[in-house]
């Protein structure tokens, strides 16, 4: 179908789906701002719109080659004042469409277009103003509207010399923006196709490994197939790779369900609902006293009857609960290429954000196969009754210390103000103790056997839990803070001089042309805490943070302002990913993002300083 029938098809779509037609101004909207308020004759303008396109709908690239009718930008009396140039644009979406036998390029969501303006070198110094239309096509899977978005811009000329350096800085500074966006990036790895994609999925789930809300189910998974182990009739294998497969399937299908049914932070949102926080944390205190030896984990009688070998059953479905356990604590830190992959499912992708996923988890779940294999041979090794139930009970402790994180979400998203940092710490403190105590045998568990000798392990295990607890205790000290990957364990502290409203920030941010620096967060994020503990507190740091409106968004909570920040995250850039980290101009533009944790301080600090410099070179 040539373009001529196109335009036939597209006017006789308008005609038929005339109520369309009429509601179709809410389905895109866009603002546009000047790169600057003064310019001299001969120099580059630049027109910056940030679209937003509702849920479902899509507007053709700027690309004639890849588009049906391309979005373009109209300028009235353009010779008098302007040669206009090229629309930039950043990658697109593409799809082949069966009804035209070719590609189709196409942006969704929200995408940022610059339109290239050559000030004519005969213009007098003065104020000009005119006119312009920004036309495009707004498309969902069966219909075309056409659009003519008319607006005015005004732009004042000064007597002066072309600034040839300064134009070349504002070519780069738009494809360090084109080149910034989340769900971009995402395009540009789809693009390169299927292989590449996995590979680069792969990559994502064994960095995710290093993030700090990984490290609490290290000793949970440890000490659950340890005590699995001991069961006669189990296969380590099969117990092992169940628990992976699991982690997999559910980890992937739990995602994409709740993306696809209730939005890109579904899952985001169910790991950070605050009674699931609870349920977590009091089935870790359950888990914690089995290990201690007070009772012996059975399956409830009503599952048993599905299935004559009941042992059997009772521990597949508990160890594909660990599975969603697993799951559920590790959706309240979402990496930056989840939170994208989530972002695209919620638009209506089906393909690249399962195979993404796929692969993500298979990277992210290979350890905990290990982790699940050698504790269950380590059970059957001979005479390992004595020492190996003093295992258990220690890691039942740290099964209890992992539990009151989770109880601690729970307060922060109710405001309970009671398990809060000084108190975690405080338990925790504790139970490093306790496990010291009951390492030097003065604490007896049911099923401990009588110490006659103690080994030089048991000795120095003691005193290293002693010293933990020693040191953990001098954070309660006022103002005494211990190690970064401790403290983002922590609920956080209150900070006076971050904004958590947005438009407050924006008010402040217009009165004092200062750029804004937003923390999208979360009150159960562990990976936003590392950053904010072991980063935002450098002096370099906080010396670039005094340059901006500092905003804290959490998007996890249960108010409409929480839901409002998840949406902000969510519609404007294109992902679901905590932390992710927004610096916007004073009046509202998006200067660049950082997405995810990243201990590298300096990759930060770059960061800062790259944004400041474009803003006010």
């Amino acid at each position: 179908m040539n373009k001529k029938n196109f335009i036939i098809l597209i006017f006789l779509q308008c005609f038929c789906f005339s109520e369309d037609f009429f509601n179709i101004e809410n389905a895109l909207n866009f603002s546009v701002i000047k790169d600057r308020e003064v310019y001299y004759a001969g120099e580059n303008l630049y027109l910056n719109f940030d679209i937003n396109i509702d849920k479902g709908y899509h507007i053709y690239s700027t690309d004639p080659a890849g588009s049906l009718s391309p979005t373009y930008v109209e300028i009235s009396d353009s010779s008098l004042f302007f040669q206009i140039g090229i629309l930039n644009e950043p990658i697109p979406n593409k799809k082949y469409d069966n009804n035209f036998s070719q590609d189709i390029y196409f942006h969704k969501g929200n995408v940022q277009l610059k339109q290239d303006l050559k000030l004519s070198k005969d213009l007098k110094p003065g104020i000009y103003n005119t006119q312009a239309t920004l036309i495009t096509y707004v498309c969902d899977d069966s219909k075309c509207i056409p659009r003519w978005d008319e607006f005015d811009f005004s732009f004042e000329v000064k007597a002066g010399q072309e600034r040839s350096e300064y134009t070349n800085d504002l070519i780069s500074y738009y494809n360090f923006i084109s080149s910034s966006s989340n769900s971009n990036e995402l395009d540009e790895e789809i693009n390169k196709g299927l292989l590449s994609f996995i590979f680069f999925s792969l990559g994502m789930g064994f960095l995710a490994l290093l993030t700090p809300c990984v490290f609490p189910m290290i000793p949970i998974t440890v000490s659950y197939f340890t005590k699995e182990g001991e069961k006669g009739n189990t296969n380590p294998f099969y117990s092992a790779s169940l628990y992976a497969i699991g982690i997999i399937t559910i980890f992937t299908s739990l995602g994409l369900i709740l993306s696809f049914t209730i939005g890109a932070s579904g899952a985001g949102d169910v790991a950070a609902n605050p009674w699931i926080n609870i349920f977590i944390g009091l089935l870790f205190i359950y888990l914690a006293f089995s290990l201690f030896g007070y009772y012996e984990i059975q399956i409830p009688s009503v599952l048993r009857k599905f299935s004559l070998n009941q042992e059997g059953r009772g521990g597949k479905i508990g160890i594909l609960f660990m599975s969603l356990t697993f799951t559920l604590t590790s959706f309240t830190c979402t990496v930056a290429f989840v939170g994208a992959l989530l972002a695209t499912a919620s638009q209506g992708e089906y393909f690249w954000p399962i195979i993404g996923m796929l692969s993500f988890s298979c990277a992210f779940a290979s350890p905990f196969f290990f982790l699940a294999l050698f504790p269950q041979y380590l059970s059957r090794l001979p005479q390992s009754g004595g020492w190996l139930n003093s295992i258990k009970v220690v890691m039942g402790f740290l099964e209890l210390a992992a539990a009151f994180k989770f109880i601690s979400n729970a307060d922060l998203v109710w405001n309970w103000g009671v398990f809060d940092r000084f108190y975690v710490l405080l338990i925790w403190s504790i139970l490093f103790l306790l496990i010291s105590i009951y390492l030097f045998g003065y604490l007896k568990m049911p099923l401990d056997s009588s110490i006659n000798r103690f080994s030089s392990l048991r000795i120095i295990s003691s005193f290293i839990f002693l010293f933990i607890a020693a040191y953990l205790s001098t954070g309660l000290l006022e103002g005494r803070k211990i190690h970064g990957l401790i403290e983002s364990y922590l609920p956080p502290p209150n900070e006076e001089h971050w904004i958590e409203n947005f438009d407050e920030a924006l008010e402040i941010a217009r009165i004092e042309k200062k750029p804004i620096f937003i923390d999208f967060t979360g009150y159960t994020c562990t990976n936003c805490r590392w950053m904010e503990i072991n980063i935002f507190e450098e002096n370099d740091v906080q010396e670039l943070f005094s340059k901006f409106v500092l905003t804290k968004l959490y998007t996890d909570g249960r108010e409409d302002i929480h839901r409002k920040n998840r949406e902000l995250e969510i519609n404007r850039f294109g992902t679901a990913a905590l932390p992710f980290y927004v610096i916007l101009s004073h009046d509202d533009q998006v200067i660049d993002t950082f997405p995810g944790m990243d201990p590298n301080k300096e990759n930060f600090i770059n960061f800062l300083n790259q944004s400041y410099s474009k803003l006010y070179e």
